[in-house]
C-alpha cells in the first residue's frame, strides 16, 4: 500500500521491544534476524517512551520511568494495533520480543492486551518488580531505585504494584508464551520468570485444547547475557526462534541452497535452513523440505 508501506496481505510480524535507562535501539543491519525475514516474516522495533529515540528528556527522564513508566507499556500495545489497523499484520500471526527490563515491557503487554499477539517471547524477564525492588539485600536494587522508584515510599510502591508483571496477572486467555532464564543470573533471579510462570498458568483460562501454551526455559550454566560461547549463543537463539516459527505456523518454510523447491525424505524434521538471498517476492515461496543434495 502506497500510503503505509504494507504489504498487499497481513504479513506474520514480530515486534521487538525494551524501552528502560534511557538505551535507544538504533536502525541497523542485524544478522539474528535473517532467519526471520528469510522466511517473509516483518521484524519491527517499537521506540516507546522510556528509550532516548525522540530525546531524553522528553522521551526518558519526563515520559518514560519513575511515575510516568506506564507509557511505555501503552506505546508498545499502540504500536502494535497501529500494525494491525495498517495492514502490515494481523494478531494470529504477530508475536512479541523482550529481554530483562523488556521482559517487564512483555509481561505487562500480555497482561493489557493478549489479544494482540500470537506468541511472546520474554528472555530474563524482570517481572516480579515488588518483591525485588523491596529487598535490598539483592545486590542491584537500590541502584535500581533511580529507575523504577523507591518502594519504600508510598506513592512509588503503590505505582510500582500498578505495573508488576506478576501482580497484574489475570483471568484471561493468554497467548502462548516462552520464558527464558539463568539459573546465575544475578540482575534478573532464577525465580522471577519461574514464579510468573506458574503464576500464569494458575489463573490463564484458556481452553484445555487451546494449543497455545505457557513454557520454561531455565539455563542451568547462565547468567544474565545468555551464552558467552558463540555457538551455544547461536543454538540457544536457533531455539527461540524454532519455537517462534512454530507458533506461526512458518515451521515448514525451507528451500534447497539454490533457493529452489526440492523433495524433501519422508519423515525429514531436521533443523530449519536459512534461505539464500532472494527478493522480497520470493519470501513467500511456497517451500519443501531440504532433501540434502543441493
Amino acid at each position: 500500500e502506497p500510503d503505509s508501506g504494507a504489504p498487499a496481505t497481513p504479513a506474520p510480524l514480530h515486534l521487538y521491544g525494551y524501552g528502560s535507562y534511557g538505551h535507544s535501539i538504533e536502525p541497523a543491519f542485524s544478522s539474528r534476524t535473517l532467519p526471520l525475514v528469510d522466511r517473509g516474516v516483518v521484524y519491527a522495533v517499537a521506540h516507546v517512551r522510556g528509550g532516548s529515540e525522540n530525546g531524553r528528556w522528553q522521551w526518558y527522564e519526563e515520559g518514560g520511568k519513575y511515575l510516568t513508566k506506564r507509557n511505555t507499556f501503552n506505546d508498545f500495545v499502540d504500536v502494535a494495533d497501529a500494525l494491525v489497523r495498517t495492514g502490515w499484520t494481523q494478531p494470529k500471526c504477530m508475536s512479541c520480543e523482550g529481554r530483562s527490563a523488556g521482559g517487564l515491557l512483555v509481561g505487562n503487554v500480555v497482561n493489557m492486551a493478549p489479544h494482540l499477539f500470537r506468541a511472546a517471547i520474554a528472555g530474563v524477564p524482570f517481572v516480579d518488580l515488588i518483591v525485588t525492588m523491596c529487598d535490598p539485600s539483592i545486590p542491584l536494587t537500590t541502584g535500581e531505585w533511580e529507575e523504577w522508584g523507591n518502594p519504600n515510599e508510598p506513592k512509588y510502591y503503590e505505582y510500582m504494584l500498578s505495573y508488576s508483571p506478576i501482580d497484574q496477572v489475570r483471568a484471561q486467555a493468554y497467548p502462548s508464551i516462552l520464558a527464558t532464564g539463568g539459573l546465575h543470573d544475578p540482575r534478573v533471579a532464577y525465580w522471577e520468570p519461574a514464579k510468573w510462570v506458574q503464576h500464569l498458568r494458575a489463573k490463564r483460562t484458556n481452553a484445555q485444547e487451546d494449543p497455545r501454551k505457557v513454557l520454561l526455559k531455565m539455563d542451568l550454566s547462565a547468567g544474565h547475557f545468555s551464552a558467552s560461547d558463540r555457538y551455544k549463543y547461536l543454538r540457544e537463539l536457533a531455539f527461540d526462534y524454532a519455537w517462534l516459527l512454530d507458533e506461526l505456523n512458518l515451521r515448514e518454510v525451507k528451500v534447497g541452497a539454490t533457493g529452489k523447491q526440492v523433495k524433501g525424505r519422508k519423515g525429514d524434521k531436521d533443523a530449519l535452513l536459512l534461505a539464500p538471498p532472494c527478493p522480497l517476492r520470493q519470501l513467500r515461496m511456497k517451500a519443501a523440505w531440504f532433501d540434502g543434495k543441493d
